[in-house]
C-alpha cells in the first residue's frame, strides 16, 4: 500500500521516517514491538483515548467517563445549583417632571427627565419600605442588588433607595438599558401625542406603535431577552457573593410604569386581554414578587408597605393576576384584598 500521509499520532512517527514511494506492510511493525493498526487512530499517545473508525468511513467516538472511582467508590458529586433570590421587588420611579407637566417632552428628551422633589422624596421613603420589609425575615445575612433603566429620572430614584441601605449590603448594581421606558418618538409634540393616545385606546394599547417609537409589543420583546439574562444570572449565581451560597438575595428593579407592567405580564405569561386590564401603579411604589411554598412566586400589590392599600391600586394592579402558577395562598390573598375593596368602595 503506498503511504501518503502516514501521520496518525503526532508523538509516534512522522512522515520523514518514511522513504519517499515507500511500499508498507499491514499491519505497521515499529521499533520497540509497537504495533499500529490503521483501524484505530490513537490521539496524544493516551491508550484510552481511541477513536474507532468502521468500514464505512466514518469515526465513532466513545463517550467520556468523567467519574473516577478509587477503592470502589465514586468521588465525583453532583453539584447543586445556587439558592434562588429571596424575592424580586419591582419598583416605578418617582414623581418625574414630565409626570407633572407633559409639556416637558416637547423640550427635553424623555432619557434626560429628572425627578421633582417630591419624586426624591418618594424614591427615599420606598428604599424605607423595602428595608423594613426585608427585617421582618429576620435573617442576618439579607443583600440587595438591583437593576436600573439608564434614564434619569430612574437612576435618580435608585439613588435615592440607595440611601436605606450600607455598603456592605448592597452585593452590585448594573444598568440595563432593555428596561427603558416604551419610546413615544423623539421630542414630542403635545397635541399630538394627545390625538395618538386617543387613537391606542382604539387600536389596542398592546399592539399600537407609536410614530417612530414603539408598541407595547415592541417593549415585550426586549423584555423577554432581559428575563432571560435575568433567568441566567440567577441560575449561575451572579448575585451571591464570592465563596457563598446565600438565599436571602432580593433583586430590585427600578424601571417604569408601561416597563414593569410588561415584566410582568411576561415572567408569568399573561395574555394581550389580561395586559389591556391593567394600569401602571404610583410613582415611588413596588410590586414584590416573593418565593413562596415550593419555590414559587407570590405577587404581592405592595403601594405603600405597612399601610393600609388603596382599593384602586389594589383592583390596578391585582385584576388580572390570575396566573395558573399561583399557589392557593397567593389566590386567598387576592380575594381577602378583593373583598376590602369592595367594602371600601
Amino acid at each position: 500500500m503506498a503511504m501518503t500521509h502516514p501521520c496518525f499520532s503526532a508523538s509516534s512517527f512522522y512522515i520523514s521516517c518514511f522513504p519517499k514511494n515507500a511500499t508498507l506492510s499491514w499491519p505497521i511493525q515499529v521499533s520497540q514491538q509497537r504495533v499500529y493498526d490503521f483501524n484505530k487512530i490513537q490521539a496524544c499517545a493516551i491508550p484510552r483515548d481511541i477513536i474507532e473508525h468502521s468500514g464505512n468511513g466514518f469515526a465513532g467516538f466513545p463517550q467520556k467517563d468523567y467519574s473516577h472511582k478509587e477503592s470502589g467508590t465514586s468521588t465525583s458529586k453532583t453539584k447543586s445549583p445556587p439558592p434562588r433570590p429571596r424575592r424580586i421587588i419591582l419598583v416605578r420611579h418617582g414623581q418625574s417632571e414630565g409626570n407633572v407637566d407633559e409639556g416637558v417632552y416637547t423640550r427635553v428628551s424623555d432619557p434626560k427627565i429628572g425627578l421633582t422633589e417630591k419624586g426624591v422624596v418618594d424614591a427615599e421613603k420606598c428604599g424605607r419600605r423595602i428595608r423594613e420589609m426585608i427585617e421582618e425575615d429576620q435573617v442576618h445575612n439579607w443583600k440587595v442588588y438591583f437593576y436600573v433603566s439608564p434614564y434619569k429620572r430612574a437612576v435618580d430614584t435608585l439613588k435615592g433607595l440607595g440611601k436605606s441601605f450600607e455598603r456592605s449590603r448592597i452585593v452590585g448594581m448594573r444598568e440595563e438599558p432593555r428596561l427603558r421606558e416604551q419610546d413615544f418618538g423623539n421630542f414630542q409634540d403635545r397635541e399630538k401625542m394627545r390625538v395618538e393616545k386617543a387613537i391606542r385606546m382604539r387600536y389596542g394599547r398592546f399592539f399600537y406603535r407609536f410614530p417612530n417609537g414603539e408598541s407595547a409589543a415592541d417593549v415585550y420583546d426586549r423584555i423577554t431577552g432581559f428575563r432571560e439574562t435575568l433567568k441566567s444570572d440567577i441560575d449561575v449565581g451572579r448575585f451571591q457573593p464570592p465563596g457563598q451560597r446565600n438565599p436571602n438575595i432580593n433583586l430590585v428593579i427600578v424601571s417604569h410604569g408601561l416597563t414593569l407592567r410588561v415584566f410582568l405580564m411576561r415572567w408569568y405569561k399573561w395574555t394581550v386581554e389580561q395586559f389591556e386590564r391593567l394600569n401602571n401603579f404610583s410613582n415611588g411604589s413596588m410590586v414584590v414578587m416573593e418565593r413562596g411554598y415550593g419555590g414559587r412566586d407570590i405577587r404581592k400589590p405592595y403601594t405603600n408597605y405597612k399601610r393600609k392599600l388603596n382599593s384602586k391600586d389594589i383592583m390596578k394592579i391585582s385584576a388580572s393576576i390570575d396566573s395558573p402558577a399561583c399557589d392557593e395562598i397567593s389566590r386567598r390573598r387576592r380575594r381577602r384584598l378583593r373583598r376590602r375593596a369592595a367594602e371600601d368602595e
